[in-house]
């Protein structure tokens, strides 16, 4: 077993997408095991979806990869996360392969942690029975996880995914275990709200990723040094723009300053209506108000029960 002292590594495989709680106890098996043999808690995943390649149909995603790995660092102690490329050359290599070669032979795994459903190498044809067998022919450790439940329903990416389409956002932060997050840099925009007293920062949602529900979300907003309270619209605009594109637009709360450029983190509380026009600027600018008090109101409230 090729394993330099000092870096061997407890390892998850998955593709993660949303770090949900059935992830969530993937993880923790790898940090518990990485404790006990003294060694790096890792994740090991894939840039894009394999099923992508595979089958050539995309599926919109929860998660940007880097959204997936700082939630892995941050929620659960994670502290190594690798995405590797997801080619032809990858997809064709013999599962034995790739945990000879990658996973032991390139990350120094002495453990290996999978979820009971999880397949990979070519053609799917490695199953956690057969890595179980394999790792105990090398000598390394393996852990298979259960699937994990919630109101009789198995935790899943696909149900998630469900979940922010129709703009679930309380259900699926329980499924989640923390808020739905989407992140990017801020772009310039037409101005609009800056002219209305409630300069918006845009974001344009990442190639690939899933669109919540269009509407007025109930938000935080996570820059460099803070956390904000922010009022978020995800749509068209249609009360300002004919032919708006799909944006997302947070007015962060007691925020002053310039972002243009810079990264930032939307995460996703609760929905407080769909998107609608409005007969004008002012009725608009009266609704977004009030949605303002109503977010206010609504962090007050989490805050007040533990949950904010």
């Amino acid at each position: 077993m090729n394993t330099k002292e000092g870096n061997k590594r407890v390892i998850a495989l998955g593709f993660f997408d949303g770090v949900h709680l059935g992830h969530g106890a993937l993880l923790r098996r790898v940090t518990a095991r990485a404790a006990q043999l003294d060694a790096i808690p890792a994740a090991l995943t894939f840039a894009r979806q394999p099923r992508e390649l595979v089958t050539g149909k995309k599926t919109p995603l929860l998660n940007t990869a880097q959204d997936r790995a700082e939630l892995m660092k941050t929620c659960y102690g994670i502290q190594e996360v690798t995405a590797l490329p997801f080619d032809r050359t990858m997809m064709e290599m013999p599962w034995d392969q790739f945990i000879i070669q990658v996973v032991v032979g390139r990350f120094h795994a002495v453990h290996v942690v999978v979820g009971h459903d999880h397949r990979f190498g070519y053609r799917g044809e490695g199953t956690p029975e057969r890595l179980e067998g394999l790792c105990r022919r090398l000598g390394l450790g393996c852990d298979i996880v259960k699937e994990v439940e919630l109101d009789g329903i198995t935790v899943s990416s696909t149900y998630i995914r469900g979940l922010i389409e129709k703009g679930d956002m309380d259900r699926a932060r329980r499924f989640l275990g923390h808020p739905h997050v989407l992140s990017g840099p801020v772009v310039h925009g037409k101005q609009l709200g800056r002219r209305l007293g409630i300069p918006t920062a845009n974001l344009v949602l990442p190639d690939g990723i899933l669109s919540p529900a269009f509407g007025v979300y109930a938000t935080k907003v996570i820059t460099a040094d803070r956390s904000y309270l922010a009022v978020t619209n995800v749509g068209v605009r249609p009360t300002v723009d004919e032919n708006g594109k799909e944006t997302v637009e947070p007015w962060m709360l007691d925020y002053d300053g310039d972002l243009y450029g810079r990264e930032i983190r939307i995460e996703f509380y609760t929905r407080l209506r769909p998107e609608k026009k409005f007969s004008g600027i002012e009725e608009l600018k009266a609704e977004i108000l009030r949605n303002a008090d109503q977010t206010r109101v609504y962090f007050a409230r989490l805050e007040a029960e533990g949950q904010a």
